[in-house]
């Protein structure tokens, strides 16, 4: 029977929460252990369905891992296998990071398009054309991938993304640091995620300079190690309960956050009347009377604008705000696919295209909604907070992709929700 969340809204919020280790840095790095000859120790991993697949792919690889007290620890000495069944990689769309660890481990790979939220097309040509001028062979039958490198290594190269793709920058330096020379990665993407896998590859032995700008340089090395490494916090599940205290209103501290990596969000929220707090690892942010509309469009792009990942839920603490706010989404097509659930819920938005206007009501009210993605299904919970009444939320599996438990962080707040 597939469990469901009930939260019962229209309460004022307050309390302390402990932010979770990032999602989007957490995967990523776990795919990067594969490249170390030794154990890799990872702390502050957040306990998540996707951590678990993760986990499940690098077993099949041939590694051991094992979890406890969001402490992951990853032996890739014995890794031996260069192949991910479909079915695992139909589990995630981060699945696709092992590309560029298999290739830079075991210089070849067998995989398939991987899955995930449904959020439009999002192709890896650019992954895959990216590594073809690192030496790979590319061939692709059937939905599956085959890559294999002829030359033994990658080979250095200069790559120029058409768009600052987090996962090509990403599997690109996976794929680089263990190759034949020099890789330079032009209009490389800037997230403070990519900063977290560098600074992970670099406590193994990597040399990489420039992660966090536009152009990022890789020196081939020809061994990595194993290290123990702290995985930052997650800023899009703290703009998630900064949201949700925006919406429900009341008053929070935030601890173990990551502030200056979450100011892209919190500069838009301050613009609602929310007073906010930040220090350099813990926000304190409080929401009076009713939130004011955000005055100019919020803009979805590439760090450091606007993050996609935190469109929804603000749209959904926006939809109780005083006046119209205006949302242009410019990384994925699909990504308004909340707004359905929004609007049963009482919301008035009107979507067109890739600008969707919410004009703020009064109140929302509970109704039975389902989430169809990861930060959809979160902001329906934010807004279940927000609203009078009883609200039920079914395809909760995304939710748990992304969010810790998070029925728990809503009863620390004195909210009320519970799994079922």
């Amino acid at each position: 029977m597939m469990q469901k969340l009930i939260v019962t809204g229209g309460k004022r919020l307050e309390g302390e929460l402990v932010l979770q280790g990032s999602k989007n840095s957490a995967l990523p790095i776990m795919a990067a252990a594969l490249l170390a000859e030794g154990e890799c120790v990872l702390k502050n991993c957040p306990r998540l369905t996707d951590v678990y697949s993760a986990s499940r792919i690098l077993g099949c690889l041939g590694c051991k891992s094992s979890f406890s007290d969001n402490t992951v620890t990853v032996d890739s000495s014995a890794a031996d296998c260069a192949v991910i069944p479909e079915e695992l990689m139909r589990e995630m769309r981060s699945s696709i990071m092992f590309m560029g660890a298999m290739l830079g481990r075991m210089k070849e790979c067998t995989i398939s398009v991987p899955g995930g939220c449904e959020l439009g097309p999002r192709p890896i040509d650019m992954h895959l054309s990216a590594v073809r001028k690192m030496g790979v062979e590319v061939s692709e039958t059937g939905g599956r991938i085959v890559c294999r490198i002829p030359s033994g290594r990658p080979k250095g190269a200069k790559i120029t993304l058409p768009f600052p793709s987090v996962g090509a920058t990403e599997n690109v330096v996976l794929c680089a640091v263990l190759a034949d020379g020099e890789t330079v990665v032009n209009n490389a993407a800037r997230e403070p995620e990519i900063c977290d896998l560098c600074g992970f590859l670099r406590a193994c032995g990597a040399d990489i300079t420039g992660d966090g700008e536009s152009r990022i340089v890789i020196r081939g090395k020809e061994h990595l190690h194993g290290c123990e490494y702290t995985i930052m916090p997650d800023r899009i599940v703290g703009a998630t309960y900064l949201s949700l205290i925006a919406a429900a209103g009341g008053e929070i501290i935030l601890k173990n956050t990551c502030s200056a990596e979450m100011e892209p969000f919190i500069s838009v929220l301050e613009q609602t009347g929310c007073s906010i707090y930040p220090a350099k690892d813990r926000i304190y942010m409080r929401s009076g009377a009713r939130l004011r509309a955000v005055s100019s469009p919020i803009r979805t792009m590439p760090h450091p604008g606007f993050p996609t990942d935190a469109q929804a839920v603000l749209m959904a603490a926006l939809s109780v705000a005083d006046g119209t706010s205006v949302f242009e989404e410019n990384i994925f097509d699909c990504r308004y696919r909340h707004t359905d659930a929004l609007i049963k819920m009482g919301a008035d938005i009107q979507v067109m295209g890739r600008i969707a206007v919410v004009k703020g009501v009064n109140r929302l009210h509970g109704a039975d909604v389902r989430a169809t993605d990861l930060r959809g299904g979160a902001a329906l919970a934010v807004a279940a907070a927000a609203a009078d009444g009883v609200t039920e939320i079914s395809g909760i599996s995304h939710i748990d992709r992304g969010y810790e438990k998070i029925e728990e962080a809503f009863r620390q707040l004195g909210g009320n929700m519970k799994r079922v």
